[in-house]
């Protein structure tokens, strides 16, 4: 079960088509308030879901800065 539920891998290095779904799935898989606390605008489960750990991990591991992360999810709407 853990398996199911763990994290999706962060391949190195990371390619544009990589940092273009990882850009995405920060996008659509935003933090959205309830009554209850912050749940995925997409999953409707606890924030962060496993598309935004691994897109903001993806983003990470291309050392990109905060600037520079905003700027790729801008672009990828």
């Amino acid at each position: 079960m853990s398996a199911v539920l763990a994290d999706f891998p962060v391949l190195t290095p990371v390619t544009d088509e990589d940092l273009a779904l990882a850009a995405r799935a920060v996008r659509v898989h935003a933090p959205e308030s309830w009554p209850h606390g912050l749940l995925c605008r997409s999953e409707r489960v606890p924030y962060p879901c496993r598309l935004a750990r691994w897109g903001h991990a993806t983003l990470d591991a291309a050392g990109l800065t905060e600037a520079q992360a905003e700027a790729i999810k801008e672009t990828a709407r």
